[in-house]
């Protein structure tokens, strides 16, 4: 394809076939092999299975972990090795039939798919013991795996990693080699590092029986809950929901300066509380705000960074995040609704940074918003749309009333098909509202629904009937529940796979041991460095603040340069166990130091060399790819030490140990924003009119120090920035006096 300058390119409107080839270029869950029409059916129905067997335990209850975990495991397998060559080349995705192959697929793949099912489900079937093979049960093998246990661990454990490996590359298994290295092989490493090794019986048991490991907290979370919300999403984005964010989004930001920039922000946060995928994100509301970006006369490289920037908050703006938030309430033993209020401040100042970005920008370049007649109207938006919203306020209901976050996504799930495939005039499809009453009462028989909440999803789904939207087939719902399970394949394997670092990590101790190091490294700096910061009696930094700062230094540059390849579940999981031990040594509050990474996490995923959703735009945009990921890593700049702000301040996270004060809260909200702004302002070399170098350098001088929230760090980094602003509104008022 031939590259085309920026500026010369007239924008188009991409149809779905292209948007769809995008987002299989640049998300690793949705690249997937071509197979012959005889297979292809069977792995529908295994998509479809594995879609209804997760809905549908998800209401009705879970089976044990063994057998559930196994049953999840086991589609992956199937659907991964169908799905996903050995190695990933320019014809690899091709259909290829021969006699090496099974409608397209080879055979070596469809003997791996057989020995990961065996593997998967062989504990569910063994955990009582099988007599007539010498098999005990699972209670007398805990810790001495027999030779079954064994040769099936071992397949296990090298598959989950070949899984990984395919659907996400090679960054991720390979570190996990080192950990499990780190494991085998501990007498040879150095140091604090070093310890006696772990028996290679007994790692193999580690990771291959319930509780950590492959079997733990991971991989149960994804089967258990992440697995639905991104049904939900997909499902929701299918029947509307998404279109209705996208309007009203313009509705709400498109006048103003730079209209279709703010409305790819405003629009991306609608879509992140629906979408955990910042791929995902990047495709479905870019392909209408980059276009209308560049047609307002925004650079296409710019174009591509805002949207990809914007959309990088999906995986931590509420209620539906990312995997890792929902790990992360299984690490701190709290409901996962405790995260989705903590995660409410760091969204917002996320898409503060991107907002002022963009909103400076097109004060720079004088960009206009969208004209009036061109904007959706709200009456008809919600006249055709209003019917959409109503499985994501059922859903929200559900989890904040205190019910498990399975439950909720079923609920949000049913409301979601109701809404889409029944309506109040075809009476055969009413069937699927009857019987999500008849769910509902019977749980209000059971005691698990009290009655206000029966009214109430009984209500929701009598009113999405109404729905005047075009009905969606059985074809198209079976379509999207296909897509939705494609979808949490990759980040099934992660899960899977990561689990191993979990083990390894409970096994060895090696968090703490890194932990420590880390803090180490942190006080020398710290206490070397203390007399910079004293000026005659007076201490503006201790050593103990500085060595807080140093750790925070060094865990956010591990998050950052590890991102590069690893997808931010993995990372999360990986250096949370370093950070945890780490800052927890620093008197930090646990959801404080999980918060500091996972957000760290999302900025890696906008960081160059590696930022797919940043390529995803720039496909759309039809712009340069590295220069595209490096306007959204500036657009993000503003972002990259606002985590900092969370641990100075945990109030911030409205649900930390330390407590809430509302005046506290609003004043360090305040601060930070205003050093976000300050940021921004400084990236972009404008505010109130166009700023010189030196006046950048102290407005970002200024915002660093404003992230620290306190008085006198505030009074510092206001006398600071002085010079800035007074500059700014003289210049301000010699434009105004120019005739």
């Amino acid at each position: 394809m031939t590259q085309i300058s920026e500026q010369s390119d007239q924008p188009r409107t991409l149809t779905e076939d292209e948007l769809a080839a995008i987002e299989r270029k640049y998300d690793e869950g949705a690249a997937t092999r071509a197979v012959g029409p005889k297979f292809a059916v069977f792995l529908r129905y295994v998509a479809l299975t594995f879609a209804f067997y997760h809905y549908l335990t998800a209401g009705f209850g879970l089976p044990p972990d063994y057998w559930h975990m196994g049953w999840h495991l086991s589609g992956l397998f199937i659907l991964i090795y169908a799905y996903y060559p050995f190695i990933k080349t320019k014809t690899a995705f091709d259909l290829k039939t021969g006699p090496l192959r099974l409608d397209g697929v080879p055979y070596f793949d469809v003997l791996l798919m057989a020995l990961g099912v065996a593997s998967a489900l062989y504990l569910g079937i063994a955990w009582r013991g099988i007599p007539w093979l010498g098999i005990e049960e699972m209670t007398f093998r805990m810790g001495n795996p027999n030779g079954w246990d064994m040769l099936f661990g071992c397949i296990l454990i090298v598959l989950v990693l070949d899984i990984a490996r395919r659907t996400l590359g090679w960054i991720l298994p390979l570190i996990i080699t080192v950990f499990i290295s780190y494991a085998l092989f501990g007498p040879v490493f150095p140091g604090l590092l070093q310890h006696p090794g772990v028996k290679f019986k007994t790692f193999v048991s580690s990771m291959y029986f319930p509780q950590e490991g492959i079997f733990g907290v991971t991989l149960w979370v994804v089967s258990t809950i992440v697995f639905h919300f991104v049904l939900f999403g997909v499902i929701a984005q299918r029947t509307g929901l998404g279109q209705l964010f996208i309007d009203n989004a313009t509705i709400l930001a498109g006048r103003y300066t730079g209209g279709p920039a703010k409305v790819s922000v405003v629009s991306s946060a609608f879509f992140g509380t629906i979408s955990g995928s910042s791929v995902a994100n990047t495709v479905s509301t870019g392909s209408l705000t980059i276009p209308n970006m560049k047609r307002l006369g925004y650079p296409g490289h710019f174009a591509g960074g805002v949207e990809a920037a914007a959309s990088a908050g999906g995986q931590i703006t509420p209620p539906i995040m990312g995997a890792a938030a929902f790990i992360m309430a299984e690490f701190l033993e709290v409901p996962y609704t405790t995260i989705v209020i903590a995660a409410i401040f760091p969204a917002l100042l996320h898409y503060v940074g991107v907002f002022a970005v963009v909103h400076l920008m097109a004060r720079r370049l004088g960009l206009k918003g969208i004209s009036a007649d061109s904007l959706p109207h709200f009456r008809a938006v919600w006249a055709n749309g209003w019917a959409n919203i109503i499985p994501l306020v059922g859903l929200l209901v559900v989890l904040f009333s205190g019910y498990t976050p399975y439950m909720s996504a079923f609920c949000g799930i049913s409301l979601a098909i109701v809404a889409g495939m029944s309506r109040l005039k075809e009476p055969v499809s009413l069937v699927l509202p009857a019987a999500f009453a008849s769910f509902v009462l019977w749980k209000l028989q059971e005691g698990g629904f009290d009655f206000t909440m029966s009214a109430i999803l009984i209500a929701g789904a009598a009113l999405a009937t109404l729905n005047p939207q075009k009905r969606v087939s059985i074809r198209e719902m079976a379509v999207t529940l296909e897509t939705g399970t494609k979808y949490a394949l990759a980040v099934g394997a992660a899960a899977a796979a990561v689990g191993i670092v979990i083990g390894v990590i409970n096994t060895t101790g090696v968090g703490f041991r890194i932990g420590f190091m880390v803090t180490q490294a942190a006080s020398s700096i710290g206490n070397d460095f203390a007399w910079l910061f004293q000026i005659g009696g007076f201490e503006l930094l201790t050593a103990q603040d500085l060595t807080l700062f140093t750790s925070l230094v060094f865990i956010a540059l591990a998050c950052i340069l590890m991102g590069a390849g690893v997808p931010t579940t993995a990372l999360y999981i990986m250096l949370v166990s370093v950070a945890q031990p780490a800052l927890a040594q620093l008197g930090i509050p646990p959801i404080a130091s999980h918060m500091f990474v996972l957000y760290y996490g999302v900025v890696a995923e906008i960081t160059p060399p590696v930022c797919t959703s940043a390529y995803a735009a720039a496909a759309i945009a039809n712009s340069n790819p590295f220069r595209t990921g490096m306007s959204a890593f500036t657009l993000g700049l503003g972002k990259v030490v606002a985590p900092m702000a969370f641990v100075y301040a945990p109030v911030l996270l409205f649900v930390s140990s330390t407590g809430f004060d509302l005046w506290e809260f609003t004043y360090t909200a305040a601060s930070c924003i205003a050093g976000v702004i300050a940021l921004s302002a400084a990236v972009v070399g404008y505010w109130l009119a166009p700023m010189g170098v030196f006046f950048r350098i102290l407005l970002a001088l200024a915002g660093l120090i404003f992230i620290a929230p306190s008085l006198q760090t505030d009074l510092v980094a206001l006398l600071i920035a002085s010079p800035a602003i007074i500059s700014q509104v003289l210049a301000r008022r010699h434009q105004y006096a120019i005739p």
